[in-house]
């Protein structure tokens, strides 16, 4: 046993070699020819990862190229995503493209905001509208009848590209597709959070998938569509989503939708924080104080913020302000405890046009560590401590965790 799994172990080294020499090549690209042969290798190798499911590969490549190649890993991180959403698919002697699309909802509440399935005459409903408003003639589709949260799509590369997949050759066939939704992960109740909603748009290759591609009669601009989009649409998102603020944005490709609706949520869910214990402990943000710090191993991969009674030393909330591989904080920036970061100065920005004065910011890098009874971010206070976030004993009884 221990031979085969140092031999699987070698040939995984060895794959993740050939997929960063591709990757290093295509960077030392100096024409668009070369370039062309480059990104074909790569694709064709990131195709055969992606259906053996080799996503330790993958990973392990990332990881090497993010600490030591910046140019490389973002065309790589690019060169998988783009294999993970799209596919190429041949059906009755014709070659149709394929890609996964997230429909993210920005939303936004005093209480739950719901996730869940979606009645059928609601999800054909929002097909009608997909058809009418989004996407060209010509054209098949398949949806999830499903309301997700961020924790229940698809997390790994391998299981992204397996979804489309299966979406795909029910969108193109014109077959029925069982869905495997009953065990799908726990939401956890916080004030603002996206939802999405996947769906996979087909078309015989080189052809329009989008209005905005469509070259007949007059262009129609992006921002035309999402106004169209989200006036269609709002009346099925009201009851998708009762009592809560929200704001749909245009369906696009899978992973740019997810990553732009997680960046787009971070300042909303300080400032509905802020609402919540200005609302539940009758505080003005001018009584709270916050604390600010970067959490990762060797870099840092999110801030963590925490709140608490101006004059008092015990964290009563806390919210992950989390970062994105594109994103980068310099160590220096950390050290020198400044704003000069441009994430930095938009966590500090936000709390204090809501309102929230006194912001300490640490000057060091912290491990991320969390509740080991019920598994929710720990968070730092002045002492550079990382404490559970405790409302006080004589708070209300609804009250949510904010992470």
């Amino acid at each position: 046993m221990a031979k085969t799994r140092v031999h699987h172990h070698l040939r995984n080294s060895q794959e993740v070699e050939k997929l960063v020499a591709d990757v290093l090549s295509l960077c030392a690209s100096g024409s668009q020819l070369e370039d062309f042969f480059w990104e074909k290798k790569l694709t064709e190798r990131l195709d055969r990862l992606l259906n053996s499911q080799h996503q330790a590969v993958l990973d392990l490549a990332l990881d090497l190229t993010f600490k030591s190649q910046t140019e490389a890993f973002e065309i790589l991180a690019d060169a998988i995503e783009t294999s993970s959403e799209s596919i190429i698919y041949q059906h009755q002697d014709e070659t149709y493209q394929a890609l996964l699309i997230a429909i993210p909802i920005i939303a936004q509440t005093k209480y739950s905001i719901p996730s869940g399935p979606i009645l059928q005459d609601e999800a054909a409903q929002i097909v009608d509208y997909l058809n009418e408003f989004v996407f060209c003639e010509k054209t098949r589709m398949s949806i999830v009848p499903w309301l997700y949260s961020i924790d229940q799509i698809p997390q790994t590369h391998i299981q992204t590209r397996q979804l489309l997949q299966q979406m795909a050759k029910s969108a193109i066939e014109q077959s029925d597709l069982r869905y495997e939704l009953k065990n799908m992960p726990e939401t956890i109740a916080v004030l603002a959070d996206p939802r999405f909603i996947i769906c996979t748009i087909t078309a015989l290759l080189g052809h329009p998938m989008f209005l905005w591609q469509a070259e007949d009669g007059v262009r129609v601009e992006r921002s035309s569509v999402l106004k169209q989009w989200q006036q269609a649409t709002h009346s099925n998102f009201v009851r998708l989503l009762p009592g809560c603020e929200f704001e749909v944005m245009l369906p696009d490709a899978f992973f740019t939708n997810c990553r732009e609706a997680d960046k787009r949520i971070r300042p909303l869910s300080l400032r509905a924080a802020i609402n919540y214990l200005e609302t539940t402990l009758e505080l003005s943000p001018a009584e709270l104080s916050c604390v600010v710090a970067a959490f990762g191993a060797e870099v840092a991969d999110e801030f963590r913020i925490s709140f608490s009674i101006k004059g008092h030393p015990d964290i009563i909330y806390g919210v992950v302000w989390p970062l994105y591989d594109r994103e980068s904080i310099d160590p220096e920036d950390i050290d020198g405890g400044s704003g000069r970061n441009s994430t930095i100065r938009l966590i500090a920005d936000t709390l204090h046009e809501a309102g929230v004065v006194d912001v300490f910011k640490h000057a060091m890098l912290f491990t991320p560590e969390s509740c080991e009874d019920c598994g929710v971010p720990l968070f730092p206070n002045r002492s550079a401590e990382v404490v559970h976030a405790e409302m006080p004993l004589d708070t209300p009884a609804q009250q949510l965790l904010f992470h």
